[in-house]
């Protein structure tokens, strides 16, 4: 089982209830995981439902049960397992500890190997439950959470941020070397609660003060005496933060690494339209990640920007993104509840604005329907270069035979020839692309900084994470 997910972890210094801020924080990292829930608190058993966090109140008379003054959360989208209460997260280990997980350990099976010669036979299909149980091995040798880290940092080749729940209830955080996936600190004055979240806007969503972003290789310690313990648990290495996260992936709301995610999207339509120069007489963005760019595209091509595209928000899941959906027949139903707008289209020259193309579900249907609803031509322009690899950092694209890019041109053909073949697959009279320098130059962070492998398939970075020597490990002060 492989995640992509969001986590929270909640410590109060005054020793105020947090399970509201919990589910509250939970629920705005909902665009992170769409197919379970769940939380834990000392002393109770890891509460955890399939389906939304909006409907925690229909279970209500359970949460009741649950209060403490730290927690910790998750959101589950998966890339691989089923659907189900037992792979929800977080994940009971022993009486030890409970653990939520964003991202993918990439070499599962030799880690499970490790955890097998203690335990016997260990299952893969939860890569966190891997990771579980062999932090709880190195606890039982006597190794405090800070050596176990250490220990561990130097086994696993993958992506991913930790929130642990440990039985002297503290939350325990931590991010992977290359920072892969995101990860934020914030400060509640009020309750005097600190949060640890995957992104900034679950810390804004409790009003709380966002107050820098976890770093790579970092381990936090939330409960300790009252007060915030970090520890360095890994060497510093050149970082290799997901680019996939500013295009789709990130809340528009958030910060990144020291970025504004819809800054970045808005910067990259911008760049789009000075290097395009298409013609047209509406742009529309595909709603909603890529409304900000469709904003920037319109800014410097003078061409007016109108919604001509509507997800149905009246229907019980019109908030849905269809990318992260587990099943091609949810996608394609999540799309389908996005309704156009006949006046805007009828007649016109229309450039949609997407953030992606992945499988081409989505951009397949939607140009259909803004044909049937009059456009006399439909052009393209998608703001993420053509995705051609698999990812093996947590996103949902884990084969090449499932990426329509892939699918229609041969490895090395240029982009303008890819970018034909996937308009023409599309329906589309124009297709265009952005290339990685136009994304790396919108989100302002070199490129060399940046994870593209699933648009280059160069792995790298993740591979090279166990070569790194560990003597500049160390212990951060508060």
């Amino acid at each position: 089982m492989k995640e992509a997910c969001g986590v929270v972890a909640l410590h109060s210094e005054k020793g105020v209830e947090v399970v509201p801020k919990v589910i509250r924080t939970l629920e705005a990292l909902q665009h992170r995981g769409q197919e379970s829930w769940g939380f834990a608190v000392p002393g109770k058993p890891v509460f955890k439902r399939l389906g939304l966090v909006a409907e925690w109140k229909t279970y209500s008379d359970e949460i009741s049960g649950y209060s403490g003054s730290t927690a910790i959360g998750h959101v589950r989208y998966s890339t691989k397992g089923r659907t189900s209460t037992g792979n929800a997260h977080p994940i009971q280990i022993a009486q030890e500890f409970s653990i939520a997980h964003n991202g993918t350990i990439v070499n599962v099976e030799g880690l499970a190997s490790t955890v097998s010669a203690d335990r016997g036979e260990v299952s893969c299909e939860s890569d966190t439950r891997v990771v579980g149980l062999r932090l709880l091995s190195l606890l039982k040798e006597g190794n405090d959470w800070f050596s176990a880290f250490e220990k561990i940092g130097k086994e696993l080749i993958g992506a991913y941020c930790f929130v642990i729940l440990n039985r002297q209830g503290e939350a325990i955080a931590v991010r992977d070397p290359r920072g892969y996936r995101p990860l934020s600190l914030g400060w509640h004055e009020r309750s005097a609660t600190h949060i640890v979240a995957s992104e900034s806007c679950a810390i804004s969503a409790v009003e709380a003060e966002f107050v820098r972003d976890v770093e790579p290789g970092e381990m936090v310690v939330l409960g300790r005496g009252g007060r915030v313990e970090s520890f360095r648990y890994a060497p510093r290495m050149s970082s290799a933060f997901c680019s996939f996260e500013y295009a789709y992936f990130a809340h528009p709301s958030s910060r990144l690494n020291g970025v504004s995610v819809y800054e970045a999207r808005k910067r990259v339509g911008k760049i789009l339209a000075r290097k395009l120069r298409a013609q047209g007489d509406v742009i529309i963005p595909v709603p909603d990640s890529a409304r900000p760019a469709a904003l920037g595209f319109s800014l410097v091509s003078g061409i007016p920007m109108d919604e001509g595209l509507m997800k149905d928000r009246y229907r019980r899941r019109g908030s849905i993104r269809s990318f992260i959906e587990p099943r091609q027949e949810s996608r394609e139903d999540v799309v389908k509840q996005i309704i156009p707008i006949r006046e805007v289209i009828d007649g016109k020259e229309v450039i949609v604005i997407d953030d992606s193309v992945v499988r081409g579900t989505s951009a397949r249907t939607l140009i259909k329907s803004l044909k049937r609803s009059g456009a006399k031509k439909v052009k393209m322009a998608v703001t993420f270069p053509p995705i051609r690899h698999p990812c093996r950092m947590g996103i949902d694209f884990p084969t090449r035979e499932e990426l329509l890019a892939h699918r229609v041109a041969e490895d090395g053909s240029d982009l303008v020839e890819l970018a034909g073949k996937v308009g023409s697959a599309l329906g589309a009279e124009e297709f265009y692309y952005n290339d990685v320098d136009g994304m790396a130059e919108a989100i302002g962070i070199p490129k060399e900084r940046l994870c593209f492998a699933c648009v280059d398939g160069d792995y790298s970075k993740l591979e090279g994470v166990l070569s790194v020597p560990t003597e500049e490990s160390r212990r951060l002060a508060p």
